[in-house]
């Protein structure tokens, strides 16, 4: 339902490797890491010169470039909250491929990326962030196994299923987001759906008889006391998506079982969430009633029918 972030799919930009000196970084094998001796000893013969803010840093290596375990150094050392599970964490980054040294993906002359640390990220990727505070930089060598290994060749990144790929990472924040809706209870209103939530916060929506509205309801049913969601930020959410007809679920972060985050207010959703959610405050539970138009229109997609109205619960755990 929602658009994947960058870092959970690894969509390809297409530029030139960057290169330099050393200067800059230090040798630091992680403790407790179950890299191979011999893979964490070729990530420390990678050299990385640290760009100035909001530079990208110069990475060479010797091509072709492969471990067979995951490795990763801290090049700088950063201070507060830790990236672990369930963190939201806030970084820019550049994702170079071990094999020809080609840049496949970066942040850098965009917005920094942000991802929840869940299941749901590439594992090169999650266990290069575990454990990272605001201000580190890191450099991760990502071996196929916990990157595409499995997955067959790209040909639009270029990127083989058997290439080990560097990934270097600048925290900018980490932050700890809420498991669930927190605030105070709205009274319902009369002749939208109804939901009741189990123990751990998912809702179980029910549908009432009748005609859809036709206009988009944007309905807190929790008012949180966080600060109110702006267009442009990312968020991070729980919710649960089904249809008005029937009540069928279609989609569902509780069922997947961790949050989705993306962007709000910028076209990467459907508009009802873009119009619905933008101005809610961090820690609300919203009840959105979208008519196609601000869905799927007449298209449909997947298992939504074309022109199908479509109501979620939504969980703001952050906003940022």
């Amino acid at each position: 339902m929602l658009r994947r972030s960058l870092l959970l799919l690894l969509a390809p930009v297409l530029l030139l490797a960057a290169c330099g000196d050393d200067e800059t970084s230090k040798d630091d094998t992680e403790e407790g890491s179950t890299a191979d001796p011999a893979d964490q000893a070729a990530l420390d013969d990678v050299e990385v010169e640290l760009g100035d803010d909001g530079e990208a840093p110069a990475i060479t290596f010797d091509e072709p470039f492969e471990v067979g375990t995951t490795a990763r150094r801290v090049l700088e050392e950063g201070d507060g909250e830790e990236a672990g599970d369930g963190s939201t964490v806030v970084f820019d980054f550049v994702f170079l491929n071990g094999r020809d040294g080609a840049e496949v993906s970066t942040s850098y002359g965009l917005e920094p990326a942000t991802v929840t640390v869940d299941e749901n990220l590439l594992p090169g990727v999650r266990i290069a962030l575990t454990g990272l505070q605001p201000g580190a930089q890191a450099i991760t060598a990502i071996a196929p196994a916990d990157g595409f290994a499995g997955q067959g060749d790209d040909p639009e990144s270029g990127v083989k299923e058997d290439d080990t790929l560097l990934f270097f990472v600048h925290v900018q924040d980490v932050r700890m987001p809420l498991a669930r809706a927190e605030g105070t209870a709205v009274d319902p209103v009369e002749g939208l759906p109804t939901v009741e939530l189990a123990d751990d916060g998912a809702p179980t929506i029910t549908v009432p008889g009748g005609e859809a509205p036709t206009e988009l309801v944007a309905q807190p049913l929790i008012e949180g006391d966080g600060p109110e969601v702006e267009a442009g930020q990312s968020i991070t959410v729980h919710y649960t998506g089904v249809l008005w007809d029937g009540g069928e679920e279609f989609d569902s972060s509780w069922s997947s079982g961790a949050p989705a985050t993306f962007s709000i207010g910028t076209g990467d959703v459907i508009p009802g969430w873009d119009k619905g959610l933008v101005g809610q405050t961090v820690g609300s539970q919203v009840l959105l009633v979208i008519p196609a138009a601000d869905a799927y229109g007449d298209a449909g997609q997947g298992s939504i029918p074309a022109g199908a109205t479509l109501v979620f619960v939504v969980d703001i755990l952050d906003a940022g």
